[in-house]
């Protein structure tokens, strides 16, 4: 656990019980602060009162007379669509609003820190997609190379569960754009930032308040090194305002869509190799189409990324490679669960966007696609154009018909898992790759992108 720093004694709100909302508590109590608890469901709150914390009714007047800060849980809005009334009811007294990134990042460094030969480094990781992989990576380089590595945030463990890091530590971080967004304190060491699509824009406002987001993680603490995907005009931006001259390499610039030039430092894939370029020459190459846990054009982006930060810390490009040929991926993303009578099947449920979607569909040839969902704003043209390697989509979720109507290809509304798996192992030929790749979130019927990935895998595993 990492006790809170910098609140002793003080009173401070937790709004939202769940995981992060606990840890926080719990981590506020070892650091001498008075946590004080409010969640609307009941249940949560009796969790919490059997682990001897007080309970507050937030919303009642007067209930920030002398709370010191307001902790809030992820899933709570804060500013769009409209502030929770928590929220806002902290915001009219004045009181500080922040989360557990932020109380993280305020309570790691201690004064142990001055006694360590090499002090702990975090790697903190955001952006659309492929966040999840990025982190899991850099920690599997890390744990290759002998490091003392922990992997947090939205992956792995809350941030203020974790362990304080010994000496040459290393925090790898899965940061999104609503823990970003509201954090007072991000200071990482190293900051990543993968891509940019469309996402969360009605909690953001649009793109450019979700953009704004991510960009906190970089302009709010300054990271020594910051390690910019440039494949779209908000990474190429914000490369160049981070950069003091195209030479700087405190900026590392990442692309999967070709050849990166000048003097600077740049790690980049084409072709299925990756090549890390610096002050105008190629210093390192890594063939990356054999490496079994890093299928397709997405995945080569999340191992430019995850290259860049481990070098930003010292490690040598060899040393990566063969980490990268250990790496087994990870499960729900281009996961290959099965491959029976010459089918392979994959699961990607993690594709819960259209970007994310396309991309799974640029990695495999003859696919019979299983698809649908809760959508999100903003149509499936992206999914669409990536369709040419789509033999037939099996439509699932309760508005099955309708998401079966925008796409451009040949489809069957299935509704359930269950009938969409059936379908698509029967159709299947030698050759074809049976691939989950939703293009939508998983709430209409699976309380997770796990859930729904583990029905298919259960499903698939029950015809073989």
């Amino acid at each position: 656990m990492i006790p809170v720093r910098g609140l002793k004694g003080a009173r401070v709100a937790v709004l939202g019980l769940g995981r992060s909302g606990l840890a926080s508590a719990r981590a506020l109590h070892a650091g001498g602060e008075q946590p004080v608890c409010w969640d609307d469901n009941p249940d949560a709150r009796t969790r919490a009162e059997d682990e001897g914390f007080a309970c507050l009714d937030l919303r009642k007047s007067g209930a920030f007379d002398d709370i010191a800060r307001l902790i809030v849980s992820p899933g709570i809005p804060h500013l769009y669509p409209n502030p929770n009334p928590v929220v806002a009811a902290a915001m009219t007294a004045g009181v500080p609003v922040d989360n557990d990134i932020g109380l993280f990042f305020q309570s790691l460094a201690t004064d142990a820190w001055g006694r360590f030969d090499t002090a702990p480094r975090v790697i903190a990781v955001t952006g659309s997609n492929g966040k999840s992989t990025t982190c899991a990576l850099i920690h599997h380089i890390m744990e290759s190379v002998g490091r003392d590595s922990q992997l947090a945030g939205n992956i792995g463990r809350g941030v203020l569960d974790i362990d304080p890091p010994g000496d040459g530590g290393i925090v790898v971080l899965e940061l999104s754009s609503y823990q970003t967004d509201l954090a007072r304190s991000l200071t990482p060491d190293v900051a990543v930032f993968t891509n940019l699509t469309p996402d969360h824009l009605d909690r953001h406002a649009g793109m450019g308040g979700y953009f704004a987001a991510k960009r906190r993680l970089f302009a709010e603490g300054g990271p020594d090194r910051a390690i910019i995907g440039v494949d779209e005009p908000e990474g190429r931006f914000l490369a160049g305002q981070l950069a003091e001259a195209p030479g700087d390499d405190r900026v590392i610039r990442v692309s999967a869509a070709g050849k990166l030039s000048g003097p600077g430092w740049s790690v980049f894939a084409r072709k299925g190799h990756l090549a890390e370029w610096r002050k105008g020459r190629q210093v390192a190459s890594i063939d990356l189409r054999d490496v079994a846990g890093l299928p397709g054009a997405h995945n080569h982006q999340n191992a430019c990324a995850a290259y860049a930060a481990a070098r930003a810390v010292g490690i040598a490009p060899r040393v990566i490679e063969d980490a990268f040929h250990s790496f087994a991926g990870l499960p729900h993303r281009s996961q290959r669960i099965a491959e029976a009578g010459g089918v392979i099947y994959v699961n990607d449920s993690k594709a819960t966007n259209v970007d994310s979607a396309a991309k799974a569909l640029a990695a495999f040839h003859n696919i019979r696609r299983i698809c649908g969902g809760l959508q999100k704003d903003g149509g499936l043209d992206a999914v669409n154009a990536a369709a040419g390697s789509v033999r037939k989509a099996y439509v699932i979720g309760r508005e099955a018909a309708q998401f079966a109507l925008q796409l451009d290809m040949d489809s069957q509304v299935c509704g359930t898992m269950e009938a969409a798996v059936a379908a698509a192992m029967k159709e299947a030929e030698p050759g074809d790759v049976v691939l989950l790749a939703p293009a939508a979130a998983s709430f209409d019927q699976y309380n997770s992108f796990e859930a729904r990935g583990a029905d298919f895998t259960a499903q698939v595993q029950a015809r073989l």
